[in-house]
């Protein structure tokens, strides 16, 4: 078990900060689509969740945006799920041959959001012949599974319209997609693939059930944390997450409550947007790293397997990131305490979060056998354990998953 984490947040020679460009924050602002991607383009390619668009409450006001502003537009693809390879690799071989003017436009979770980047990206970079040449093209542009193929060309103009409150994929440069042929969780990423601009209408959210309100807050929150401890934190999104986790931390419970409750659905999309812009431009931690090995072996919903194991990821970083964890903790009611008194105080308050919550707490819960608990271990060495304060190997995680077994 090695502690990896910098000696200072001072002191840095340079920086990137990657943020889209233009986000428009606020109840019914989703009526401003159209306005805004006339900026962007003339011909709206619709991608949306298999439920989400009709249920979220905002479908006419966004069409009606449409038609405002001379808009044409078509659905093209709509996601079933955490975006697969093969889906992605369906809809690339299916879209239009016309890009002329084209911006892309994802209306739904993380996962349909995650859909519309990849489809955006690959559309301008790929011109496969068939599903299967599509699907090795897309793998090999994929992290750590392929030959390294970088995006190169810019992609599709795109423009996000969350309607969970979680994933924070609305401000990052990564898709994530999974290959169950293959049995991998990998991100197609470049800084080309950051949305050209995102539109966060709080009320959305509001036709979230409780399950996905759940799932999907734990995951922003985990996101939270775990980007102001990461390895590779420093001071503006460690800025940022100050102002908005203790808001979540408050608004989660109301919303789980009460999804109606406006002061609750703005501080929740929120902290979801300004988790993805953290963990964008720092890192993650072991939550993250296992909850993808965990979806690849099991099928687990990422939010869900998040809050499982983030209790998990606490007590292994406790100690190196005691002082991290206090101040997280003294900025929920300005109580003081010694570090270490806080820390284990803080640690004790997302565990009533998740019982609150009604998440999984064991990984067998996932239908996860003991015997795979060796795999999983193995293979939840990707970008986001990397950042993790304290580096386990495989041996060590598998002794602390043994735990939550």
């Amino acid at each position: 078990m090695k502690s990896l984490r910098p000696s200072s947040e001072s002191g840095r020679s340079s920086y990137d900060l990657t943020i889209p460009p233009v986000v428009r924050f606020g109840h019914g602002r989703i009526a401003e689509v159209g306005h805004v991607a006339t900026v962007l383009g003339k011909r709206i390619w619709l991608i949306v969740g298999k439920r989400s668009f009709s249920t979220c409450g905002g479908r006419e006001s966004l069409l009606d945006g449409f038609r405002q502003n001379g808009l044409s537009f078509e659905e093209i693809a709509h996601s079933h799920g955490e975006p697969t390879v093969q889906q992605v690799a369906n809809a690339i071989c299916n879209i239009p041959e016309d890009q002329k003017n084209v911006v892309v436009v994802a209306v739904g979770g993380g996962a349909t959001i995650d859909f519309g980047k990849a489809l955006s990206a690959l559309a301008t970079n790929i011109k496969p012949d068939s599903e299967e040449i599509a699907e090795e093209m897309i793998v090999d542009r994929l992290e750590g599974v392929g030959r390294g193929v970088p995006i190169v060309n810019s992609p599709l103009p795109f423009l996000a319209v969350p309607t969970t409150a979680g994933t924070g994929a609305e401000a990052t440069r990564n898709a994530v997609l999974s290959c169950p042929k293959r049995r991998f969780k990998k991100s197609l990423r470049s800084p080309l693939m950051v949305p050209r601009a995102v539109i966060l209408d709080p009320k959305l959210i509001g036709s979230c059930s409780r399950d996905i309100i759940a799932a999907s807050g734990i995951d922003c929150l985990t996101q939270l944390i775990e980007s102001f401890i990461c390895r590779f934190r420093w001071a503006v999104p460690r800025a940022l997450v100050l102002e908005a986790f203790p808001q979540a931390m408050r608004a989660l419970p109301r919303l789980l409550e009460n999804p109606s409750d406006e002061t609750a659905q703005s501080a929740m999309s929120h902290a979801a947007f300004i988790s993805g812009v953290s963990l964008g431009n720092s890192g993650l931690g072991l939550a993250h790293g296992v909850a993808a090995a965990l979806g690849v072996e099991c099928g687990a919903s990422h939010g869900l397997a998040c809050a499982a194991l983030l209790p998990v990821a606490l007590r292994v970083n406790q100690n190196i990131s005691e002082c991290d964890l206090a101040r997280l903790d003294q900025e929920l009611d300005g109580k003081t305490l010694p570090a270490q008194e806080s820390a284990q105080r803080f640690i004790e308050r997302i565990k009533d979060l998740c019982r609150i919550a009604g998440t999984p707490t064991r990984l067998s819960e996932f239908g996860l056998k003991r015997d795979r608990i060796a795999w999983l271990a193995e293979h939840s060495s990707g970008n986001s354990m990397k950042g993790n304060p304290v580096q386990l190997s495989p041996s060590e995680l598998q002794d602390e998953l043994e735990s939550v077994f």
